[in-house]
């Protein structure tokens, strides 16, 4: 039997940039110091669950939980479900004891974005906390095509959430929804409103992160893509004010544009919940 030493459990997000524009199907060479850099920010964030977001190619994610044992002693394993789409994935790195069960594709949440990523599901339960943790990685882009097959997939997420609330056995757990968004807070109003609204998910990143970025642009400039909501009913084992923007550049001792090109250009969210 796992025993936890504290009585609340760190839950992070991040994406790994591991999409290749000139190789698609290639992703993140296993023995690159990317690689290597990954592993040691991993470790250094410590979270007992992340939620990686453009692992490529499937098969990364192993090597980064190889990586992290045999470098710095640190065991996590790995669930990860294939998309249908593309070479772009989304997985879970979680700590012995960590109990990550039922993990699913959301059919239809691609949208209208015919090669997007489906979001995943999974119920993870750490101690007594018990949730249902739904990853996502939204269409990117600015444009006004793009912010409509955003709101398609938001649709088909929000109606999704709206049932899980619904569904014997899982209507009064907390539900954690995660990832890279690629909506900018007080931008993409559509995109939030049909994502899950006020009445059923608090978007805590919007508020506890809302002078912060994640996302690494060139030459300086910065904006919060990635986003932490918490489901309005049911969340109070999340401690209010928790969700932090891990400073990974910083505590790895790398400028922001160094960080963005060796490691990624992407910062993690972590937050604490209560798990007894």
């Amino acid at each position: 039997m796992v025993t936890f030493k504290h009585a609340v459990a760190r839950i992070a997000v991040w994406n790994l940039a591991g999409f290749n524009l000139f190789n698609p199907d290639e992703g993140i060479p296993e023995n690159s110091e990317r690689a290597h850099k990954q592993a040691e920010g991993l470790a250094l964030l410590d979270a007992e669950l992340v939620a990686l977001v453009e692992v490529s190619p499937v098969s990364y994610i192993h090597h980064l939980a190889d990586l992290l044992q045999s470098e710095y002693g640190v065991d996590y394993d790995c669930t990860i479900p294939e998309q249908p789409n593309g070479n772009i994935h989304i997985g879970f790195l979680h700590k012995p004891g960590v109990e990550v069960e039922n993990v699913t594709l959301i059919p239809g949440s691609e949208g209208e974005y015919g090669n997007g990523r489906q979001a995943v599901q999974a119920e993870i339960k750490i101690g007594r906390f018990r949730a249902v943790l739904i990853g996502v990685h939204l269409k990117s882009g600015r444009d006004a095509n793009e912010q409509q097959m955003r709101d398609s997939q938001c649709k088909a997420i929000g109606t999704h959430i709206a049932e899980l609330r619904e569904t014997p056995g899982l209507k009064r757990r907390a539900i954690l929804l995660m990832g890279d968004f690629n909506m900018i807070p007080g931008q993409d109003v559509s995109n939030f409103h049909h994502l899950g609204g006020d009445d059923l998910m608090d978007f805590v990143s919007c508020w506890d992160l809302q002078d912060r970025f994640s996302h690494i642009l060139d030459k300086g400039r910065a904006n919060l893509l990635d986003g932490f909501a918490v489901s309005r009913t049911y969340s109070t084992d999340y401690i209010k004010g928790s969700l932090r923007l891990f400073p990974m550049h910083w505590t790895m001792d790398r400028g922001r544009e160094t960080f963005k090109d060796e490691v990624s250009d992407h910062l993690p969210f972590v937050a604490s919940f209560r798990i007894f």
